[in-house]
């Protein structure tokens, strides 16, 4: 993708580096470190041009199918960042995407993007800045595609589908400490954001739910394997979190102390906002440990998926208004007990494909 296009030439400096390196050592030491080192410059070519055509193929492979009588439409195009390890962009571009608009009532709109289908390498290699062993084995998924939500869930889309009949369990209409109709729900538990999939799901006839771990890894790194879906760092101008923490070398920046209106940063390539910061997002799965034993398919590790799992808590991603930089990276997962309403936690929602 445009990030490669930077890594590409950066490695090409240090090749030149290394080979003025070598001729000055004038020996068969100098030359034999030049060949090992080029070797590897090699292999790490090799894999930066499978990563880009990985990332080609993901952005252009099928794209679900949309509910019974729903119509694709398309975004106009949004352009994305990448950033370098300081914090400047260094390069801009355009993407578009298809979606579909769930009408709630009270004139609501919940738009859902799709996402194509593809394979992808979920988790954190062992060198990324701040990343931790429940990020790893990193390891190849296939991911079915799917549609998701462009935003988190705004608290009004919450009322509308928290104003429909009870399916289970009673819905609080207000339950957010940061008011606004356009800032995401919070103080949202992981039983009520389920609650609202099956309310979403009786009023539309498909398949809401929340999004499985890898589905939404997948939906957050569009194509990308750097820690962020724009680069190397992040900066408060490009997301809400604790931006008086720095990351790499990008300066200090804007810590909000709440939450921001959904939509006000740079979206990915899928054309999703705000997956990093503003609101921690609940996941289908139960909590485990690392990948060890993950599901390979893109779904949700659940006690019907991997016998034995026993866990009263569930996975969060995305970090929050209130997470430092290393907690939103791409790879961060953590947890909490399922009933705990905090007023960091929300969501977003898939809607699954009719060929699933």
């Amino acid at each position: 993708m445009n990030y490669l296009n930077y890594k590409k030439k950066k490695a090409i400096f240090a090749r030149r580096k290394l080979l003025k390196l070598a001729l000055s050592a004038g020996s068969g030491l100098g030359l034999a470190f030049l060949g090992q080192k080029l070797a590897v410059a090699r292999q790490d070519r090799a894999i930066n041009e499978f990563d880009k055509q990985r990332t080609k193929q993901t952005l252009e492979s099928e794209l679900p199918i949309p509910p019974r009588g729903v119509t694709l439409e398309r975004f106009e195009e949004f352009e994305t960042v990448i950033v370098d390890r300081s914090g400047k962009i260094i390069e801009k571009q355009r993407f578009e995407s298809d979606y579909f608009t769930e009408e709630l009532g009270y004139d609501v709109n919940l738009e859902m993007v799709a996402i194509p289908g593809g394979t992808y390498r979920m988790g954190a290699p062992v060198g990324e800045e701040g990343s931790i062993d429940r990020e790893r084995p990193q390891h190849r998924v296939e991911v079915p595609p799917f549609f998701i939500s462009r935003y988190p869930v705004t608290q009004a889309q919450w009322r509308a589908v928290a104003s429909l009949p009870t399916v289970i369990r009673d819905l609080n209409l207000n339950p957010s400490r940061f008011q606004g109709d356009n800032l995401p729900v919070e103080q949202i538990a992981w039983g009520d954001a389920v609650e609202f999939c099956r309310r979403l799901s009786e009023r539309t006839r498909s398949k809401y739910r929340l999004p499985s771990e890898a589905e939404w890894e997948y939906a957050c790194r569009a194509g990308t394997i750097t820690p962020f879906y724009f680069g190397e760092t992040i900066t408060s101008e490009l997301a809400n979190y604790r931006g008086d923490r720095v990351y790499d070398r990008e300066p200090e920046g804007e810590y909000r102390e709440t939450t921001t209106p959904v939509g006000s940063f740079p979206p990915n390539a899928f054309g999703l906002y705000d997956m990093h910061g503003n609101v921690w997002e609940w996941c289908a799965d139960m909590w485990y440990r690392d990948y060890n034993g993950a599901p390979k398919n893109g779904k949700a590790r659940t006690p019907e998926t991997d016998r034995g799992l026993d866990d009263t808590r569930s996975v969060l991603r995305g970090g929050s208004w209130q997470s430092t930089p290393v907690r939103c990276r791409s790879a961060y997962r953590t947890r909490d007990e399922r009933e705990d309403r905090v007023e960091i936690y929300g969501f977003r929602v898939v809607c699954e494909s009719l060929e699933t």
